[in-house]
């Protein structure tokens, strides 16, 4: 089943006449190239990212950020999304071009790459299709609820403001993630700023994150900081190496470009990053002398992939830390709750997760969930998820309602503290 929300203002991603220098003839032309090249296929038997008769779940796996790094082209086009966040300010947030993403699969599907066909699959998301069950998700896509998020993580969860406590951030932000080639739609768990672990489940474009890590390279040099472990996941491993990574490393190249005499010469083209090796291990060196942490897992939501998340290897997953203050432990979700499936699903997800965090690291775990108030036609809702995980005994906040165009909301969940 595919279908389209028709949402005004639903998919944020830039148009046409938003593209810099010469974005839009060269999409149109990808665009033409890919219709003549990639036969439409049917999905039927192929796995899915929820639970779908007939169709078997992806097992959960870790993918290493070296093995990602030398997958990735030798240079990258990129647009900026400017996010206005409540004080005024603007944060600058960078995504991959959908059309250079094309580009790669087609070249990837000329040298035999794709080899088992579940390229045309995530092919679905790089169309007009918002989702296509159990084949695409939305991962390609930017959602308004992770600008909502976004905004909401400025305004009350601020690295600044975690000061040396440990913490961890699962973020979950975007729907379940394309499936291609090897296909795996994941969850992304985990980050730390002193021992702070950011998890995004579903990541897909990774708006929050990527706010998250531009916020945390910008207190630097942050005292006493122990590490920054983010966990990107989403259900498709290719979503990671095509859109996640690409984008966290924009985000770490445009705000160091000024400082980092190879960058200046990476960023010689307007609206592209040339990935030569020398940036790649750059960008290595700073995660690992700023204990920063980057780790990527894929899958569906299971309880075989929080057993997977568990084991990755991380601050709060380390006896070290275990003389150390109690984290600070959110988990970040935005547009995951649109259908039953995916519903069921993530309200596990969370439920696991804050349980966990808390009797393993006494963390003082919260969930900050970003979705539409209802999604007509397709049957999933905020406040069913909402209803769901209060009848767990999780006690359910409203942080932010927007009641302009489609109403959205965000809430923070938490377990109670006893008494």
């Amino acid at each position: 089943m595919s279908f389209s929300f028709g949402f005004a203002g639903a998919d944020i991603d830039a148009g046409p006449g938003d593209a810099a220098h010469e974005t839009q003839q060269r999409q149109q032309q990808q665009q033409q190239q890919q219709q003549q090249q990639v036969p439409a296929r049917r999905a039927d038997g192929q796995a899915g990212a929820f639970p779908v008769p007939r169709r078997r779940q992806l097992a959960a796996e870790r993918h290493g950020l070296r093995a990602m790094l030398s997958g990735l082209p030798s240079r990258i086009a990129y647009d900026t999304l400017d996010v206005t966040l409540d004080d005024g300010q603007v944060v600058a947030l960078p995504r991959r071009e959908l059309w250079d993403v094309r580009v790669q699969l087609m070249a990837e599907d000329d040298g035999g790459r794709d080899g088992d066909g579940d390229g045309d699959g995530l092919r679905d998301g790089l169309g007009d299709r918002d989702v296509k069950t159990g084949v695409y998700e939305g991962g390609f896509k930017s959602w308004e609820s992770s600008v909502d998020l976004v905004k909401v993580l400025a305004t009350h969860s601020h690295p600044a403001s975690w000061a040396c406590k440990s913490a961890r951030i699962i973020e979950v932000s975007a729907r379940a993630r394309a499936r291609a080639r090897t296909s795996k739609q994941g969850t992304c768990m985990h980050s730390s700023l002193t021992n702070l672990p950011c998890t995004k489940l579903g990541c897909g474009t990774a708006l929050p994150s990527l706010a998250m890590f531009r916020w945390i390279m910008a207190l630097e040099p942050l005292p006493d900081r122990r590490q920054v472990s983010f966990i990107l996941a989403d259900y498709n491993p290719s979503v990671l190496q095509l859109v996640t990574l690409p984008n966290l490393i924009l985000t770490w190249a445009l705000y160091h470009r000024q400082r980092i005499p190879v960058l200046q010469d990476a960023f010689s083209l307007p609206g592209e990053l040339e990935l030569t090796p020398i940036v790649l291990e750059t960008f290595e060196t700073y995660l690992s002398t700023h204990g920063i942490q980057l780790s990527f897992l894929s899958g569906g939501w299971s309880p075989d992939f929080v057993q997977l998340l568990y084991q990755e290897p991380g601050p709060c997953n380390d006896d070290s830390s275990a003389s150390e203050a109690s984290p600070v432990t959110m988990l970040l979700g935005a547009e995951t709750i649109y259908s039953p499936f995916a519903l069921q699903a993530f309200a596990e997800m969370v439920l696991s997760v804050l349980h966990r965090e808390k009797s393993m690291f006494s963390a003082h775990a919260s969930a900050w969930i970003a979705a539409k108030r209802l999604y007509f036609g397709v049957g999933g809702s905020l406040d069913d998820f909402v209803d769901r995980i209060e009848a767990r005994g999780v006690t359910v906040s409203t942080v932010r309602e927007e009641t302009d165009g489609v109403r959205r909301g965000v809430v923070r969940c938490v377990l109670p503290q006893p008494t």
